[in-house]
C-alpha cells in the first residue's frame, strides 16, 4: 500500500482560500529555507507562547503577542509540506511524523499557556481540552491506519479554525479579562464532545463499511 499521510482529505471552511494562499507564499520562500526548518520552528513558536503567555500574568496585553506566536505557526505549517513538495525534499514520512508530534506539542503549549492565567481550582478544565483535542487527532491516526486516508478536518472545522478560535479566545481575554476564559471553558468542552461523539461515529461507521465490502470480495 502506497503511504498517502502527506495527502489530506476533506475540506474546512478555509480550505479553498488556503490553496492559493499556500502556492503564492511557497514562491517567495526563500531557496536556504527548507522544509524541515519549517517544521521544526513550530518549537520556536511554542516557546514564544510559554514565555508571552507567563507575561500575561501581569499584563494580559501580552496575549497579542501569544496570537502573533499562533499566526507564525500556522504559517510555516501551512508551506511546510508544499515547499518539500516543490522542491521534491523527499522527507515525506519524516515530515507526516514531525508535523503532527509538533501539532500536538503546539496545543499543550497553548493550554499550559491558558493555566498560567486560570486560578489552580480552574486548571484541570485545561486537562479536559487537552484530552477531547488529543482525541481528535487519535482518531484521525487510527482512520489513517485503517483506511490511508488521512483526515484531519471534520464538520468543516480542522487545525487552522481552531487557531482562529484560539486568536479570537485570546482577543477576548484582552479586552474583557480573565473571567471570560473561566466561564468560556465549560461551552468549549460541550461543543467538542459533541463533535468527538459525532466524529467516531462517522468514522466508525465508514471503517465498518470498509470491513463489510471487504467480507464480500
Amino acid at each position: 500500500m502506497v503511504f498517502a499521510g502527506d495527502k489530506k482529505v476533506g475540506q474546512s471552511l478555509f480550505t479553498n482560500i488556503e490553496k492559493p494562499l499556500k502556492t503564492f507564499l511557497t514562491r517567495h520562500v526563500p531557496k536556504r529555507i527548507e522544509t524541515y526548518h519549517l517544521t521544526m520552528s513550530t518549537l520556536i513558536w511554542c516557546a514564544g507562547i510559554l514565555l508571552f503567555s507567563f507575561l500575561a500574568r501581569y499584563d494580559i496585553r501580552w496575549m497579542w503577542m501569544v496570537s502573533l506566536m499562533i499566526v507564525l505557526q500556522y504559517l510555516t505549517d501551512l508551506l511546510d509540506g508544499e515547499v518539500g513538495r516543490v522542491r521534491n525534499t523527499g522527507l515525506i514520512k519524516w515530515g507526516y511524523y514531525m508535523d503532527h508530534f509538533l501539532d500536538y506539542i503546539f496545543l499543550c503549549s497553548i493550554l499550559i499557556g491558558y493555566g498560567f492565567l486560570l486560578p489552580d481550582h480552574f486548571k484541570y478544565l485545561l486537562f479536559f481540552v487537552l484530552a477531547l483535542f488529543g482525541a481528535f487527532m487519535v482518531n484521525s491516526f487510527l482512520a489513517f491506519a485503517a483506511t490511508n486516508a488521512f483526515r484531519i478536518a471534520y464538520l468543516k472545522i480542522g487545525p487552522t479554525e481552531i487557531r482562529l478560535i484560539f486568536i479570537l479566545v485570546n482577543t477576548l481575554l484582552i479586552y474583557m479579562g480573565k473571567a471570560y476564559l473561566l466561564k468560556s471553558l465549560p461551552i468549549v468542552l460541550v461543543f467538542s464532545t459533541f463533535g468527538l461523539f459525532v466524529t467516531v461515529f462517522r468514522t466508525q461507521k465508514e471503517i465498518w463499511n470498509l470491513d463489510m465490502e471487504k467480507k464480500k470480495e
